[in-house]
């Protein structure tokens, strides 16, 4: 045992973006979803050793009046932790008429899942540990202290005494867990989707009537964005036609925009074929994902835009560049425009991976992204140096094996061999060391490789008698019994 061990959650934004995708997903059985306020990053007194058999991350699902559209209570359990585990999740899960004992079932009944008949919490909670009122990890032990472990010690106990020695809070989650107290459970919402609707006193079909009633909607949905402080990443346009039948158009953005121009002119690519047949008698449009995005001084974009800002100019460059990439991506297809998605990781070959421009948020999170509500794909402002060294221009999806030959075992290379070809080394600049990514099951280790020591890189940047640059890099760390392994991975020219 090592009882100076310190635990840290290793991503704890990442964490609870992906329970808020779990909980979302939840919402398929309820309505009434929220996130358990007492577990990840925003517990408080909770240091997860305490926490029960499960994780410290939590759900709540008030499935009152739902259960039978599942077939009962113990189909919805199933179902709920089938898929929870088909995501590779373990899911633990408690039902009861109390919010409080459905939580300590959940995490401290010997089942992976359970249900509560009502008016048999004091039976089912008098043998769990006190831990399981959600009391906290210094009541919990307060109370172990002097002898009172269970439920059922503190229901033999004087209330009086009880919540003098050890707070109102105790004696609060006990009744509340019975079923004496009341425990609202505010669920999570969505925000609401930015929209707009034309109603026609008669049908439409011509063109210019159809995007002169656009560019109103288009108005209105701008206006309501700018408002909330909000830009479009995803619209939909629906038209609903005299006949009965409905035309739905979408159109995307590579990142979050309101300029109706701009979207009027993706909905017009998009539109080309569209057939109005005998007339549209509703219009209504909706952005249906959106982003934050920061307000912009109008004059001053104006001024950029006529070259007066002067080498603030590459703001114009982003938005143009924004505005081409979401046109060729509604031409030629969503899939058929791609970029580069920087990965979480420091092995080169995996720090970034190539992805459709326009994506959903979903997308982005499953891809890596570490804010994907708010990335900006085109930023327009330097960042500032890099955390690491020059990276090549082209680099090649898997590292060569080459033929070394160095004046020392872990120095620079002076002459290597590439493709039967010899070539000697006039400068060179490393070494800039990788290690492995020891927290991920893969690893960096290179095939062949089977420890930490073996998976070290020590990278240079060397140029040949000829003029070419090269990145090179040196795998696994210097020992007298094993010869060094070399390998070529990119081109700087």
């Amino acid at each position: 045992l090592y009882p100076t061990l310190r635990v840290r959650q290793v991503a704890p934004d990442a964490d609870m973006r992906a329970l808020k995708r779990l909980s979302a997903a939840a919402m398929r059985y309820t309505p009434w979803v929220a996130i358990d306020p007492l577990g990840g990053k925003d517990s408080a007194g909770f240091s997860g050793l305490l926490g029960g058999l499960g994780g410290d991350a939590g759900l709540w699902l008030d499935v009152s009046g739902c259960a039978h559209l599942f077939g009962g209570e113990d189909a919805l359990l199933a179902d709920l932790i089938g898929r929870f585990e088909g995501h590779g999740f373990a899911a633990r899960a408690g039902v009861a008429a109390t919010p409080g004992a459905a939580w300590a079932l959940a995490r401290f009944a010997e089942t992976t899942s359970y249900i509560l008949a009502p008016g048999t919490e004091r039976e089912a909670l008098g043998p769990l540990p006190v831990a399981a009122l959600r009391i906290g990890d210094r009541a919990a032990e307060a109370l172990e202290r002097v002898g009172l472990r269970r439920v059922d010690d503190l229901l033999k106990m004087p209330r009086g005494p009880l919540a003098k020695r050890f707070g109102r809070a105790v004696l609060e989650r006990l009744d509340q867990a019975l079923g004496k107290t009341g425990e609202p459970i505010s669920p999570r919402r969505e925000s609401a989707i930015i929209h707009a609707r034309r109603v026609f006193a008669e049908p439409i079909g011509r063109t210019g009537d159809i995007e002169a009633a656009l560019a109103g909607l288009l108005g209105d949905v701008a206006a309501g964005l700018e408002t909330a402080g909000l830009g479009a990443r995803r619209l939909d346009l629906n038209l609903y036609q005299v006949d009965n039948s409905a035309a739905r158009v979408r159109i995307g953005s590579s990142r979050p925009v309101r300029d109706p121009g701009h979207l009027a002119r993706l909905f017009r690519d998009k539109m080309e074929d569209f057939d109005a047949g005998f007339g549209v008698e509703v219009m209504a449009l909706a952005a249906v994902e959106t982003a934050r995005l920061a307000l912009r001084q109008g004059e001053l974009a104006n001024e950029l835009a006529s070259g007066l800002a002067g080498d603030k100019g590459e703001t114009v460059t982003a938005d143009a560049t924004a505005r081409l990439v979401d046109r060729l991506a509604g031409r030629l297809g969503p899939g058929n425009v791609t970029r580069l998605s920087p990965q979480a990781s420091h092995v080169p070959e995996r720090a970034s991976r190539e992805i459709p421009v326009l994506t959903t948020k979903k997308d982005r999170a499953e891809n890596g992204e570490t804010h994907p509500e708010t990335q900006d794909l085109w930023p327009n402002v330097w960042q500032g140096p890099p955390r690491r060294g020059p990276r090549p221009i082209q680099l090649l999806a898997q590292p060569m094996p080459i033929e070394v030959m160095a004046p020392v075992p872990d120095g620079p290379p002076v002459l290597f061999r590439w493709r039967r070809r010899q070539h000697r080394v006039a400068a060179a600049e490393g070494p800039e060391r990788i290690a492995p990514e020891w927290w991920q099951r893969q690893g960096c280790l290179p095939p062949g490789a089977t420890t930490l020591e073996h998976g070290t890189r020590d990278y240079y940047r060397v140029e040949d008698e000829g003029g070419k640059r090269y990145w090179l890099f040196r795998e696994g760390l210097y020992r007298p019994d094993r010869p060094p392994r070399w390998y070529l991975h990119g081109f700087f020219t």
